[in-house]
């Protein structure tokens, strides 16, 4: 006789497995590393420093 299969087990592994891959294409997608970010705010700070430094005074 075979052995019994725990439905419930296996519907919960499926939506599990389900919900894992949608992170990953959602991280692959829209993700971004720690580097990466603190490189973009290093960017941004000194292109905002290098317009205010180009100001005219009057």
């Amino acid at each position: 006789m075979s052995k019994p299969v725990n439905l419930n087990r296996y519907r919960k592994e499926k939506a599990r497995a389900e919900k894992k891959a949608r992170a990953d294409q959602n991280a692959v997608k829209f993700g971004r590393s720690k580097a990466e970010k603190i490189e973009s705010k290093f960017e941004q700070n000194k292109q905002r420093r290098d317009i205010d430094n180009h100001e005219l005074d009057e």
